[in-house]
């Protein structure tokens, strides 16, 4: 391994380092009185050294007892001074780390809220959190324990070495043969910790992740005997995180050693130059103890800095790994159209789409087309994975077609704000995603102006309030994380009235009845057809039987439509729309 690090490791560092330096900024006022605190502390220590010499050659020696006298109060108002000065260093300092962590938290966390939809299919859920966890809290330790020994000991070291030179320049000069030693051994240790730091990020993101897997996926661990087979997973990052801290501590632990024996060395070479009858004659008792000291007390403060070096080198990594997220392209939103309310045509001309990262010779739509007039309804059928939820996903732009057009009123949907076409959406999946909050809260999900009785309304319209009335706090009952605390049914009952409270031009219903025994499905299936009412509604159903009313239905296989008409017309036909008919209802009709 090279001990030189190349100049694209140092651009990266700096690079790193400057841009860290804006989050620093509003903060100033408190970081440069950290500074100077930290300053303060360090000359502090240095001046301890510097009083050796006048108590030892003017108070011992000349038998000065009034110097001897004065020490005492110099001693404790100077421990004072530096009592005072790590506190305000040790408290301003945190206290702006903690808000540099705080804004690099909020910019991560809003940073998804923006980007595109394929980021997070190629994203592990575990690295995602560890980014705004772990890796900023990386950041913080840099910015805060690191920065105080590196400022605070790097004060301490120069007014020692002043202290050295002032004494007698020819013995302190031979510490200085030891600088381009110790500078390599940094180098060195510098580039280990980067590199074990990635490792340790990676790591993280792997004991995240499982952990996560575990907790929501419980109920299938333990109804499948899987715990073994999780504890065994678990483990085995678990392991892989405490072998990257280890080499971590391995690399710390030998660098503080050799550089102590480095400066030992140097110690030894001072005491021996010293015995010359031409430097001994010109030293006096005081001053040889005061370069002694200060050559001693230098040891320490060089091991704190090669210590806290990984805490630095981690901090530096984390913060690049952080500033790759904030870099990451935004989802495309060049869109300058603006509408209230849109009509509600879709068009799709001649689409074909690949999902990123997957093979393109077999998109997952090839060349579709079609037509729904505002206020119609069209409902998507075919064998799962047959492209349906893909022609749903295309529409609010989660991915942009490849090939093709997609339209709403006749224009292309990429010349829309993505807030403005994504408004005149409403949704309502199989996975209804619900946050820990109150079931009103969940209904006015995003809606700033939504009034209680509009959200009553909403919810007796999704027939909810069958069970909310039985519950102690009625629309007030929490859900639990992702409504855990309430059935499949009751879930998506709630989604429903989300779509209704949303009250938009555009309907995606996909699969939004699956989850409701057959006594709900009708129930909601007639709340969803007062929904659809006037709106444009793409309905994606496995069960034909809630998709037979609709004015267009089209059959989808292998990413294209090998079907459309109404509901008779297909069976007239004969085709696959026919056979799955036939499989679901056999020869009742």
């Amino acid at each position: 391994m090279s001990a030189k690090p190349t100049p694209m490791e140092r651009g990266q560092t700096w690079a790193t380092f400057k841009r860290l330096w804006p989050y620093v900024l509003p903060y100033r006022a408190a970081f440069l009185v950290s500074v100077l605190g930290m300053i303060t502390y360090g000359a502090v220590d240095a001046g301890m050294i510097w009083l050796v010499q006048p108590l030892i050659d003017n108070g011992l020696n000349e038998g000065r007892s009034e110097v001897l006298r004065m020490a005492p109060f110099i001693v404790v108002g100077m421990f004072l001074i530096r009592g005072v000065a790590n506190f305000i260093s040790t408290y301003c300092l945190a206290w702006v780390s903690q808000k540099v962590v705080q804004t690099m938290r909020q910019k991560v966390f809003e940073k998804y809220l923006s980007l595109p939809v394929s980021y997070f299919d190629t994203q592990s859920s575990g690295d995602l959190i560890s980014r705004i966890t772990y890796d900023t809290e990386q950041v913080a330790r840099a910015s805060s324990s690191a920065l105080v020994s590196m400022v605070r000991d790097g004060a301490t070291v120069i007014g020692l070495l002043f202290i050295m030179f002032y004494q007698s320049w020819q013995l302190s000069l031979i510490f200085f043969l030891i600088g381009p030693l110790v500078a390599w051994v940094i180098a060195v240790v510098s580039r280990r910790f980067r590199k074990v730091s990635k490792a340790i990020q990676q790591a993280m993101g792997g004991v995240t992740t499982a952990s996560e897997q575990m907790i929501k996926g419980h109920k299938n661990v333990i109804a499948f005997g899987g715990q073994e087979i999780e504890a065994e997973r678990f483990a085995r990052v678990n392991n892989r995180n405490r072998q990257q801290n280890m080499k971590l501590s391995a690399a710390q632990a030998i660098s503080q050693p050799v550089i102590q024996i480095i400066g030992s060395g140097a110690i030894g070479v001072v005491l021996y130059v010293a015995s010359f009858d031409f430097i001994l004659s010109s030293l006096t008792p005081g001053t040889f103890v005061t370069i002694i000291g200060s050559m001693m007390g230098l040891m320490q403060p060089m091991k704190h800095l090669t210590r806290v070096n990984a805490d630095f080198q981690r901090g530096i990594t984390a913060a690049h790994t952080v500033f790759e997220v904030l870099d990451t392209a935004d989802a495309p939103d060049n869109g300058t159209l603006e509408v209230e309310r849109v009509q509600g045509a879709i068009s799709f001309r001649n689409v074909t789409f690949c999902y990123p990262n997957t093979n393109k010779e077999e998109p997952a739509l090839r060349d579709v087309s079609l037509e729904v007039p505002p206020g119609k309804t069209l409902a998507l059928v075919g064998r799962s994975g047959s492209g349906k939820s893909t022609i749903s996903s295309l529409l609010p732009r989660f991915y942009d077609a490849g090939e093709g057009q997609v339209l709403v009123d006749g224009v292309d949907v990429t010349e829309y704000r993505l807030s403005s076409l994504r408004h005149q959406i409403a949704m309502v999946s199989q996975q209804v995603t619900l946050f820990n909050d109150t079931i009103a809260n969940n209904i006015a999900y995003a809606c700033d102006h939504c009034s209680r009785e509009q959200v009553q309304a909403a919810a007796e319209a999704a027939y909810l309030m069958e069970f909310v009335k039985d519950l102690p706090d009625g629309l007030e009952t929490m859900v639990g994380e992702n409504g855990i605390l309430l059935s499949g049914g009751q879930r998506q009952r709630i989604a429903i009235a989300r779509a209704i409270l949303r009250d938009a031009p555009i309907l995606i219903l996909d699969e939004a009845t699956s989850a409701l025994d057959t006594e709900s499905e009708r129930a909601i299936q007639a709340a969803l057809d007062n929904l659809q009412r006037g709106r444009t509604s793409v309905v994606i159903a496995h069960r034909l039987s809630t998709i037979e009313n609709a004015d267009i239905i089209m059959v989808v296989d292998k990413g294209q439509v090998v079907e459309q008409g109404s509901h008779q017309q297909l069976l007239e036909h004969g085709g696959i729309y026919s056979q799955l008919h036939q499989m679901q209802f056999g020869d009742n009709e």
